[in-house]
């Protein structure tokens, strides 16, 4: 009996071995990699930071806990500069999108988008300035402290 256990046992052992061979232990995913669509999108979302600033810094925008840029309820502009708000915070939100696509593509990880989604969201939190905005998960704002 104890012959036909360990027999059994045995047989098992390459069973097993495939199966976790399977599936390779995912990397890490690299926020910094340098392949030229993410070069190229972290580029263009560079160049309108500047311009998104003129909206942060006076609190007329902010960034929302799912990673989008928002304009901020109640906030007062004028129609001028509503909608050339409203234009940076469309585009800026696309190329979010874009990056995290490069993103993933880029480190081999297509499919694992929300979790690539998850780290530029805390590094967006991270790189927010004091006193900025951010709008949790319900709804709410609030300053940066």
């Amino acid at each position: 009996m104890k012959r036909l256990v360990l027999l059994l046992a045995c047989l098992a052992l390459p069973v097993a071995a495939a199966e976790s061979a399977k599936e390779p232990a995912k990397a890490a995913i690299n926020l910094d990699i340098g392949t030229p669509p993410v070069i190229v999108v972290k580029h263009s979302l560079a160049q309108r930071t500047s311009r998104l600033i003129r909206f942060y810094d006076p609190g007329d925008i902010g960034l929302g806990a799912d990673g989008f840029i928002y304009l901020r309820d109640g906030v007062k502009l004028s129609l001028a500069k509503q909608q050339i708000a409203e234009k940076l915070i469309d585009v800026e939100n696309e190329e979010r999108k874009a990056l995290i696509q490069a993103l993933a593509d880029s480190n081999g990880r297509r499919g694992d988008e929300a979790e690539v989604w998850q780290l530029m969201r805390q590094r967006w939190h991270q790189q927010w300035k004091s006193g900025w905005w951010l709008r949790d998960a319900e709804g709410k704002w609030s300053r940066k402290p």
